[in-house]
């Protein structure tokens, strides 16, 4: 498990998303911004779509999120000798929740925090963007809650407690609510 209690240590934190499309991508811009150096975000996915959804890009410069340089991608990356090691893997989808991870060198903390797949939604332009728009509200809430933690002076116990506990905020789907 990688150290967590240094000081001046750069967390990795890894989202993870079955497509890697919207949601994973836009949890690593989020806290990209947010973090205020403390953190380097990563996002990937399980079968990667290969592409940024369209209005995952447009979300993002609404609300003056960096887009530069995202891009969907296999969570096979982050698995090998030369990866970031990571220091703390979630996933934002329940099918990947569900799925089989790959062994994250460094023993990562983990957590789930799914919420609904905006990319999934059918309808209007208007209903699409809202769903777009709310799956960053909530993804924006759980990354504030997290760069909140006083990661150095938590015991792994209440750290990954605190993770879980932020996963179950608004919009957080049930596992196999969600097949996106």
């Amino acid at each position: 498990m990688p150290d967590l209690t240094s000081s001046g240590h750069v967390y990795n934190v890894l989202f993870l998303c079955t497509g890697n499309s919207a949601r994973s991508l836009m949890a690593e811009s989020i806290l990209t911004k947010e973090g205020g150096g403390r953190f380097r975000a990563f996002s990937a996915g399980s079968q990667p779509k290969g592409i940024v959804h369209p209005l995952t890009l447009t979300t993002l410069r609404s609300f003056d999120y960096p887009t530069d340089g995202l891009r969907s991608k296999s969570w096979g990356e982050f698995g090998v000798p030369d990866a970031p090691v990571m220091d703390f893997v979630f996933t934002v989808c329940d099918t990947a929740a569900g799925e089989t991870c790959p062994v994250w060198p460094g023993q990562p903390m983990t957590a789930h925090w799914g919420i609904d797949d905006p990319a999934a939604v059918t309808g209007t332009d208007i209903e699409k963007e809202a769903a777009f728009a709310r799956a960053f509200r909530y993804l924006k809430n759980r990354i504030a809650a997290f760069t909140a933690l006083p990661i150095r002076s938590l015991d792994t116990m209440t750290l990954g407690a605190k993770l879980h506990e932020i996963g179950r905020g608004e919009g957080a789907t049930s596992p196999r609510s969600n097949v996106a």
